[in-house]
């Protein structure tokens, strides 16, 4: 059998062709090295989806105030906490609302301030309040107990099923957000197939509420008022003991259904904090306002 002899290196040249070969020096290996990563194209950033849009496109405001007779007394016309006679005005919070982000629930919002949604904002209470974190509003019921009337000129919200809508976070103090996770509104209104979700919550700090991402859609964020914001927060909430807390824990396990109508006023503030008045606010060139995180 023929033996065939291979050189040992065969990446090295023979002597007498050296002025065809391109040795690679130690130096070429570490210019090639380094350079090497830069011509590689950065896939990974170029694949990152673009961060949403939170120009300002719209504001609106909302009066909060506090009636001090209402529990006393609630025959107030069709009990609409917006007459009042010995309101204590807390402050107005202007809000910028992110139209090109998340328009639907913008427009909604937009159109629950101005009233043109068959329902308003305005005379309705502010049903919760968890200290250091947020407060709720816009709760859908029966408007003698100060709730939202359910409005009935709405756009259907295709938004609460788009996971684009729930990229911006809870990150900090002041910013407007559609209740999802947190929605109490009650089962029967749930059940409507005209029924429209306008509940809504604002972070009152002094941290963010992680606990809030990707479960409810940050829509906009306060412009003025987080002085108001902060004395909303301050006010005092019903909180219950230990004790409360494990006998409506087993009342739920039982099936009680009056376990969830005692949670009704858990965390409610012990003031009559209400809307005393929502609106639009006119400007001539909205879009050029500065955007906001």
């Amino acid at each position: 059998m023929a033996a065939f002899n291979l050189p040992r290196n065969p990446i090295l040249p023979h002597h007498h062709h050296h002025h065809h070969s391109l040795p690679l020096h130690r130096r070429s290996l570490l210019f090639l090295s380094t350079a090497l990563p830069l011509l590689t194209p950065l896939t990974a950033s170029a694949a990152a989806p673009p961060p949403p849009d939170t120009t300002v496109t719209d504001r609106v405001f909302l009066d909060f105030s506090i009636c001090p007779s209402y529990f006393l007394n609630r025959t107030l016309g069709e009990s609409d906490l917006s007459l009042c006679a010995e309101s204590e005005p807390v402050g107005r919070v202007v809000l910028g609302l992110y139209g090109n982000a998340v328009p639907i629930t913008a427009a909604n919002f937009k159109s629950m301030c101005s009233g043109s949604s068959g329902s308003t904002y305005k005379g309705t209470l502010v049903q919760k309040l968890l200290p250091g974190r947020f407060f709720i509003a816009g709760r859908q019921g029966r408007r003698d107990k100060g709730d939202v009337k359910p409005p009935v000129d709405l756009v259907r919200n295709t938004e609460t099923v788009d996971s684009k809508a729930f990229l911006l976070e809870h990150s900090r103090p002041g910013l407007l957000s559609l209740c999802l996770s947190e929605n109490d509104d009650d089962d029967d209104l749930k059940l409507s197939p005209n029924y429209h979700n306008v509940e809504f919550l604002i972070t009152t700090g002094p941290g963010p509420c992680p606990q809030l991402d990707g479960k409810n859609i940050v829509f906009g964020s306060v412009l003025e008022g987080m002085d108001v914001v902060r004395a909303i927060a301050s006010i005092p909430t019903y909180i219950p003991g230990e004790r409360i807390r494990q006998y409506n824990d087993l009342a739920e396990f039982l099936g009680d259904g009056r376990a969830k109508s005692a949670r009704a006023i858990w965390n409610r503030p012990l003031k009559t904090l209400y809307i005393s008045d929502c609106g639009v606010i006119k400007v001539a060139k909205p879009t050029l306002s500065p955007t906001l995180p």
